[in-house]
């Protein structure tokens, strides 16, 4: 079994896949976290947990000054019982009061895993994949019951954990906190690594050494957010790309959440992560229940690249769901960096016919088509068609580009509302706003109330009845600020503080029903880019626009610090115009396919402003690009050189046999009498022959890897070269 309770020592043994994960129930009923690392083949304590009497730090049993919560390594701690530590959760009783004490109840065991209620979290298709337990505590005063979630995976080193709180007793009960997980560590040998960014610069990759106290990444934005992503990971000191323990950490939700770090007196490690509780409670009525979202919890001893591809594989295949999980994505053309507003049909007919002509398969219509949004001054909100730009409708539109040979996509942002707009002035309480406060606009719009069902409903509505009125096959899903003046005119006082949750549930019932209704259609997630990449979004829709800079350049470091964690199929990468529209920069076309090649492929130009050379360079893409997206996509994938520590990036792509590799190297700017380079490849088979497709030449995958493969000198800036391998025979 992958999960042992033993009587006689009160221990639980989790096993995953390589990994162990070790608790025990000590004294009156504290759960107490001993191990987790490289798997163990039985637990036998041979680092016992030890006690001393420690100064300042107080004991909740009088008779024993060697025993405090405050050095006790545990699973679900509280604050206010002589742990002076972070708590994981924290509630507040009516009268006043915020201290309570779980001790274990009683606790299950139980293959497969269940499904969290309105949340989005990692799947099992055979109830053999994974064994879950529960572990239940009671605060016996207040009768509150907490119910921790272990899930683990046989395939993976892989533990999922969440929380639920059940109020079994007569009084109300708010919480203050309630995160999904906490890990305490018995050292702090670790460095910190986490993803950090902005609008146009997402996922750019920091470690550094823990240090005492706390460390945390965190939104208050009302979403994921550019600014810090929901993942972090604790390396040992000598961890790299490739070797090493990696201990990672990722929650899948899509809202305000909190990543922590603390570093105590006695350099013990303090892991925790959920839910922000900045500006965050929760009412539960006595009979009421609160279900925390899940974080998933990664074990690497191959570094950060096993890492890696085990959050892709994991995923790729238990997280993403629908017809497109497994389904190469289409080459598509996007119009917006090619028009913006300022289109017609006629215009729109013409890219798509260009785009035909060279072998791209989906044409999306970006912004502007619906309302009279001719700039994003009006009309979010009002997902009516533009008769003027589109006088036969998008069916008419749709059904033209069908007959092309493409198939039609569009693009909406739903949880949006523009002030000008008919929708708002029908609605105006409609959106999230605080009585007698001004509304704050971003991008002259406002935020949708999706904590009313009212609400919801409408957006479930319309928007299916847009999606039904074409032969829509792809759904750009966008959303373009971040939520202020948070409250909701539909919640009493007391309940304000759960609104940005609120909207999150409500997000996720509007994607879980529009995306169930239309499963053929594939779905991309938005926010101005990258600002919510995060495991929530992709179990509703499998791929997200990686970023709004698709400048070749900015894109390497993106796409790279994406790929820490999320897999090359959730990531779309397009080609645009030079100069690039964000950063102004002039890349040849070249690099440009190159770097977008390294992920699901498209474009966003004006083809037809293009000469015929570069055309016929973009036929030569796209061409190429279907010969290899298959491995792209759901291929193994692995870091070679990082644009974070250099002036050059390398990647490569594996297939699962090993049997065909697609590698690609890129250097950003030339210098005087450089060094010669070259690069050692990654997940070949050894005792396979490999032939370089194009020259003919045959190495063997221990000589690729182990000796290298010389790049070839190349004269200017923004330089790129590929190479694609197929075993010899």
């Amino acid at each position: 079994m992958a999960i042992v309770f033993h009587p006689a020592n009160k221990t639980f043994h989790l096993q995953a896949n390589d990994t162990s994960y070790v608790m025990q129930i000590v004294r009156s009923g504290y759960l107490a976290h001993l191990y987790w690392g490289k798997k163990v083949r039985h637990y036998r304590e041979s680092n016992p947990l030890q006690f001393f009497d420690r100064g300042f730090s107080p004991n909740p049993d009088p008779s024993d000054r060697t025993f405090s919560l405050d050095t006790l390594p545990q699973e679900y701690p509280a604050y206010g019982n002589t742990d002076f530590r972070t708590p994981a959760y924290q509630v507040q009783l009516e009268n006043g009061s915020t201290i309570s004490d779980l001790r274990y109840k009683t606790h299950r065991i139980y293959k497969g895993k269940p499904k969290l209620e309105g949340l989005p979290a990692t799947y099992v298709e055979n109830e053999n994949e994974a064994e879950t337990l529960e572990i239940i505590l009671e605060d016996h005063v207040t009768g509150l019951h907490v119910t921790l979630f272990y899930t683990v995976y046989e395939r993976w080193n892989v533990i999922t954990r969440s929380v639920r709180f059940d109020n079994n007793g007569s009084e109300r009960i708010k919480l203050l906190r309630a995160l999904s997980m906490n890990v305490d560590f018995r050292d702090d040998h670790f460095d910190f690594l986490h993803l950090f960014g902005a609008h146009c610069r997402e996922r750019y990759i920091e470690r550094k050494p823990l240090f005492v106290g706390t460390q945390s990444v965190e939104s208050r934005r009302g979403a994921s957010s550019h600014q810090q992503n929901p993942f972090i990971a604790l390396l040992r000191k000598n961890a790299n790309e490739d070797e090493g323990i990696v201990y990672a950490f990722n929650f899948v939700y899509s809202g305000n959440f909190l990543a922590q770090v603390e570093v105590d007196q006695f350099h013990t490690t303090r892991v925790s992560m959920g839910i922000n509780p900045f500006d965050f409670t929760w009412l539960l009525e006595p009979g009421e229940s609160f279900q925390t979202p899940e974080v998933v919890m990664v074990y690497s001893d191959k570094g950060l690249n096993g890492m890696s591809q085990t959050f892709h594989q994991l995923y790729r295949t238990r997280l993403a769901r629908g017809v497109y999980r497994e389904r190469e994505r289409p080459i598509l053309i996007n119009n917006w960096e090619a028009t913006y507003f300022d289109f017609n049909e006629e215009k729109i007919l013409h890219i798509a016919k260009t785009a035909a002509e060279l072998g791209i398969e989906l044409f999306v219509l970006d912004d502007g088509w619906f309302g009279k949004r001719d700039s994003d001054r009006s009309s979010l909100g009002d997902w009516f068609v533009n008769k003027q730009k589109l006088p036969n409708g998008l069916e008419g539109l749709a059904k033209s580009i069908n007959q092309m040979g493409m198939q039609f996509g569009l693009w909406v942002e739903p949880e949006m509302v523009s002030v000008d707009s008919e929708l708002y002035r029908k609605h105006p309480d409609w959106c999230i706003h605080v009585p007698n406060r001004p509304r704050s606009e971003g991008r002259n719009q406002l935020v949708l109330d999706y904590s009313r069902k009212e609400v919801c409903d409408y957006i479930i509505q319309v928007i299916s009845d847009v999606l039904a009125s074409a032969p829509i096959s792809y759904v750009k899903w966008d959303m373009n600020r971040h939520m202020t003046e948070i409250g909701s005119a539909a919640l009493p006082p007391e309940r304000q503080r759960e609104t940005a949750h609120r909207y999150i549930l409500g997000l996720y019932r509007v994607m879980e029903e529009i995306t169930s209704r239309f499963p053929h259609v594939l779905f991309e997630s938005c926010s101005g880019g990258g600002g919510r990449f995060d495991p929530g979004m992709l179990y509703y829709m499998p791929q997200t626009w990686t970023s709004d800079n698709t400048d070749a350049v900015s894109r390497l470091k993106i796409q790279y610090g994406t790929s820490l964690v999320y897999p090359i199929s959730a990531m779309g990468a397009h080609v645009s115009a030079v100069p690039n529209h964000q950063v102004h920069r002039m890349t040849s076309l070249e690099m440009r396919g190159h770097v977008a090649m390294s992920g699901n492929f498209g474009y966003e130009l004006d083809l037809t402003k293009l000469s015929e050379e570069e055309k016929a360079i973009v036929k030569q893409q796209v061409a190429f690009y279907k010969d290899i997206r298959s491995l792209v996509q759901f291929g193994t994938f692995y870091r070679i050189l990082s644009p974070f520590e250099g002036n050059e990036t390398a990647w490569m792509f594996v297939s699962e046999d090993k049997s065909e590799a697609f590698v690609a190297y890129f250097r950003v700017l030339a210098e005087a009498n450089a060094p010669l380079s070259f690069i050692r490849l990654k997940g070949l088979d050894p005792e396979k022959d490999y032939e370089l497709i194009g020259s003919g030449e045959i190495y063997g995958g221990d000589e690729l890897m182990y000796v290298g493969l010389n790049v070839p000198q190349r004269r200017g800036d923004f330089i790129s070269v590929i190479w694609r391998l197929r075993a010899a025979r």
